[in-house]
C-alpha cells in the first residue's frame, strides 16, 4: 500500500494581495499541469494576510516537490511571503 502525503503550506502575505493571488494561482496551475496534483489556496478567516496552500493525496513526493519548487521560482511566489518565509508541513494519514 502506498501512503500518500498531504502538504499544508502557510505564510503571511506581504505586499499587494491581488498580485500575490495571481502568483499563487499560477503556481497552483503549474503544479497541476506538471505534477498532476490539485492544490487550493485558503485565506485565514480572521486574518486575510495569512494564506494556506493545500495539496492532498500526493503519491509521487519527489516529482511534486520538484515541480512545486520550480513553480515557486518561476512565479516568484516567495516574494509575496513576509520575510520570504513559507512554512511547509507534510502529513501522512495514520495507519
Amino acid at each position: 500500500m502506498t501512503r500518500v502525503t498531504h502538504y499544508y503550506i502557510w505564510y503571511r502575505v506581504a505586499g499587494d494581495l491581488v498580485a500575490a493571488r495571481a502568483a499563487v494561482d499560477a503556481l497552483l496551475a503549474d503544479v497541476f499541469l506538471h505534477a498532476g496534483v490539485t492544490g487550493r489556496r485558503l485565506v485565514r478567516r480572521d486574518d486575510p494576510w495569512i494564506w494556506m496552500e493545500i495539496y492532498e493525496h500526493v503519491a509521487d513526493v519527489k516529482l511534486f516537490e520538484r515541480e512545486l519548487n520550480a513553480g515557486i521560482a518561476r512565479h516568484d511566489v516567495t516574494r509575496w511571503a513576509a520575510d520570504g518565509v513559507r512554512h511547509t508541513e507534510p502529513f501522512l494519514a495514520p495507519v
